[in-house]
């Protein structure tokens, strides 16, 4: 394995431990320690990439369900077929149920069009010499095309985002489960925004995800489970990404060269997301329970186990930001996106998510948005992110 360069004072660095300052550095020492490292009280922490892959290609060995697993964590709130927290044929059966969803080309289609008029009013803001910031028009962006594929198209888009924070800051590095006082106030929360869900479930449109999981046999209280979790993580990857990109790119003197290169047709677009999103890691810790004795590297692991997946130590194990691989000039670090996952599970929104960050960043790139004029870390939040970055010409 070869270990992270030591990182400058970075804004990025900053993200992180604003978030974390306790556990990123407690994580970063226990990767330095070796590939899997048993932590008391946490589990086996995994911190290597091709370690990470072993665990999320091996479904039957490490799963997503029962004790220590996300599924621990999620089921008693959003019920025991969403997912992130389901095995087998059932799993296998309801991704492809939903699948025509999430093409590249259908994901684009859906955000070109809910987009546009948010994207025009914060274009034209920039065209106007002002400011724009990054966290507010994405949190309105994600909650507006999650609330159009779920059928909850008067939501507010901020709104819908800021009651999934609400329910995510719950969980920390140590959390196994959820009290009965949490998931009580978590029902409650996807209650006001899962409402309109029900209704769209009810008048069966044809082609939305609401009628898809009607066909596929969901009952309604199913179907309003899988909509809550569509809720709570359609919006989290997008939210915390495009800042940070964005950020990323601006810190590394990247952004004259990216508008020049969409002026020619784009070509590094693409490999640049996919550089600063390996640094960024939007979900920087996966969990898994181990169904069975076994071993990861040097490390005993034991069945019943919970195994915690370090993504953003695994991603970084490449070394910082690299700008030839930005720019496309050298191969990519992880053409494989370790940060979507491996295996069965691998974020079937990920097609959704990049669409997303897709037309946000081209925009911003075409608009001439150069300069970050204000911009602060968010303290305490279980996906780093930034509390305001804003941008100008």
């Amino acid at each position: 394995m070869t270990r992270p360069k030591r990182w400058e004072h970075t804004w990025e660095q900053r993200v992180q431990l604003a978030a974390h300052p306790l556990a990123y550095p407690f994580i970063a020492a226990v990767a330095r320690r070796g590939p899997a490292v048993r932590v008391p009280g946490v589990g086996v922490v995994v911190g290597d990439p091709e370690l990470a892959r072993q665990v999320l290609l091996d479904h039957e060995g490490f799963r997503k369900d029962g004790p220590g697993s996300s599924g621990a964590l999620w089921t008693p709130v959003l019920g025991p077929a969403v997912l992130l927290n389901m095995e087998g044929e059932e799993h296998r059966r309801l991704r492809a149920a939903l699948a025509g969803l999430f093409t590249r080309a259908q994901a684009t289609q859906l955000c070109t069009r809910v987009l546009g008029p948010v994207l025009h009013e914060a274009t034209d803001r920039l065209d106007a010499g002002g400011a724009v910031d990054l966290v507010a028009l994405t949190r309105t962006a994600a909650g507006t095309v999650i609330g159009d594929l779920l059928g909850v198209a008067d939501a507010a888009g901020a709104e819908v985002f800021e009651h999934g924070e609400r329910i995510v800051r719950m969980v920390g590095l140590r959390t196994r489960e959820l009290t009965l006082r949490q998931v009580a106030k978590a029902k409650a929360v996807l209650a006001d925004l899962t409402a309109a869900a029900g209704e769209a479930y009810d008048r069966d449109d044809p082609g939305s995800m609401m009628a898809r999981l009607r066909a596929h046999g969901l009952d309604r209280e199913q179907a309003l489970g899988l909509a809550a979790a569509f809720l709570l993580t359609g919006t989290e990857t997008v939210t915390t990404t495009v800042p940070r990109v964005f950020a990323i790119w601006h810190d590394s003197g990247l952004l004259p060269a990216l508008q020049a290169d969409l002026e020619e047709g784009g070509e590094a677009f693409d490999a640049a997301i996919d550089e600063a999103m390996r640094v960024i890691t939007p979900s920087p810790a996966m969990l898994r329970r181990a169904a069975r004795p076994g071993r990861l590297g040097a490390t005993t692991v034991r069945e019943g186990d919970r195994v915690v997946i370090a993504t953003a130590r695994c991603d970084l194990a490449a070394g910082p930001f690299d700008r030839a691989a930005a720019l496309g000039r050298c191969p990519a670090h992880d053409p494989k996106r370790l940060w979507f996952g491996a295996g069965p599970h691998y974020c079937i929104g990920a097609p959704l998510a990049l669409a997303e960050i897709r037309v946000l960043l081209h925009a911003l790139l075409t608009a001439g948005a150069e300069h970050i004029v204000r911009r602060r870390a968010k303290r305490r939040v279980l996906i780093p992110t930034y509390a305001h970055l804003e941008v100008t010409t």
